[in-house]
Order: structure tokens, then C-alpha cells, then sequence
């Protein structure tokens, strides 16, 4: 998918998943500032992450907020989940995102969670593996929904009718 789409600037939602303290150390001693991942979303399918960092907790997250914007993906989302089973990976962050049956809800944790829900997914089964650093599994999650597939692009590609890929 590509970066950078389209979407209504006034229906998207943030959602911070971390703020951390971070220090420089110079010669008088250590400076401190901030550091913050924020996840945002319309709940209609188009998702980013930003990372923002400043000497004030509300200036790092409207960094954050910027650069989610010029991160977003678009995702797609059928009956109020997704499409198929999914792995997603980056660095030492492993994901797995798997469909759920309606009124399963959002079974996931923590940044997971985050994405998920900014996304607009409702009723999903997600697990985390590897590192549980906020940073990496964002990243991880938004790697493993960028990569699903519409039912229609399936059977555009595989020419065939959209009731024979969800019969198999």
C-alpha cells in the first residue's frame, strides 16, 4: 500500500500509545525531554503511527501527530474485521492478526490495541511476540495490516468471481 493517502484531516483520531522520558547528558549534567508515539486513524481503514520528541510532553505529541499524517496506510476492513490471517514484523516485534467472529471485539494488547482501534477493526484476535517495545510493535502491527489483501483484489488477481474467494 501506498503512503501518503487521502483522508478527511477533521475525522481523524489520535490515540498516544507512549510517552517516555528521555536525557541527554551535557556538561552541567542531564537535559530532559520527551519522546512520544502516537497512533492515529479515521476508523475507516487508513491508519499511521508518528514518533515526536521535544522538551514538552504537548509539543512531542503534536510531532507525533504530524508525522503520523504523512504515515498513513489504508487498510481493508470486511464486516468489521480483517480480511485473513496476518503476520507482520519489524525489527524484534512479531504480530499476529487473525479475523473474528462479530461481537468477538478487539482482543489485543496494549499498542496493539492502539492501532487496531484507530484502524476501525472491531472484532479481531491479535497476539504479540518478540519485543514488547511500543515502538515495535506499532510498527509491527501496521506492517501486518498493510500487507492484507481486499476480497476484490483477490479476485481481480486471480481472475475469478468474488464468490469463489470466499468459498475457496
Amino acid at each position: 500500500m501506498s503512503k501518503g493517502i487521502k483522508v478527511n484531516e477533521s475525522e481523524l483520531r489520535e490515540k498516544v500509545v507512549a510517552i517516555n522520558r528521555v536525557a541527554k547528558v551535557v556538561k552541567g549534567g542531564r537535559r530532559f525531554s520527551f519522546s512520544a508515539i502516537v497512533v492515529l486513524g479515521d476508523g475507516e481503514g487508513s491508519v499511521g503511527h508518528g514518533l515526536g520528541k521535544a522538551n514538552e510532553v504537548t509539543d512531542a505529541i503534536s510531532k507525533a501527530v504530524d508525522d503520523a499524517r504523512k504515515n498513513l496506510v489504508k487498510i481493508p476492513i470486511v464486516n468489521d474485521t480483517v480480511p485473513h490471517e496476518m503476520y507482520g514484523k519489524y525489527s524484534g516485534g512479531y504480530v499476529f492478526v487473525k479475523p473474528a467472529a462479530p461481537g468477538t471485539g478487539v482482543i489485543a494488547g496494549g499498542a496493539m490495541r492502539a492501532v487496531l482501534e484507530a484502524a476501525g477493526v472491531h472484532n479481531v484476535l491479535a497476539k504479540s511476540k518478540g519485543s514488547s517495545n511500543p515502538h515495535n510493535v506499532v510498527k509491527a502491527t501496521i506492517n501486518a495490516l498493510s500487507k492484507m489483501r481486499a476480497p476484490h483484489e483477490v479476485a481481480v488477481q486471480r481472475r475469478v468471481k468474488l464468490s469463489k474467494v470466499f468459498n475457496g
